[in-house]
């Protein structure tokens, strides 16, 4: 396994257990705290980011069988996405934060994830 394929595998795993917790925050203590809003767009963030995780997993597999060099920047694009996405809205509801142009640039970013992801299939040999 390459060096690089490890930090992303790490990555993916942080994105999993991250996900897991706030997943179980939402659906056992952050009502109390927070709007059913709040809840749903916590929600809304760990389900995306879920799909997400597994789409890095299964790009991470497929590196092993067959690496292209687009595969990268499918990568990138997911996480960076999620990283936007998920976390703005994690941010609104569990410190207040609105970031405003932060969410739908993150999911800009999954779209691109997606649409790079084509691209390197259509290219592969």
């Amino acid at each position: 396994m390459q060096q690089t394929d490890k930090v992303w595998w790490c990555i993916a795993a942080l994105s999993g257990a991250v996900m897991v917790i706030l997943g179980a925050y939402a659906a056992h203590g952050l009502a109390a705290r927070t709007t059913e809003a709040m809840v749903s767009a916590v929600e809304t963030g760990v389900r995306y980011q879920a799909w997400h995780t597994l789409a890095l997993m299964v790009v991470l597999v497929w590196r092993q069988v067959q690496p292209l060099t687009g595969q990268r920047w499918v990568l990138a694009l997911w996480s960076l996405g999620v990283v936007c996405f998920s976390g703005s809205l994690y941010l609104m509801a569990l410190a207040g934060m609105g970031l405003g142009i932060v969410t739908p640039i993150g999911g800009v970013l999954l779209m691109a994830g997606w649409l790079a992801l084509a691209v390197v299939v259509v290219k592969a040999p």
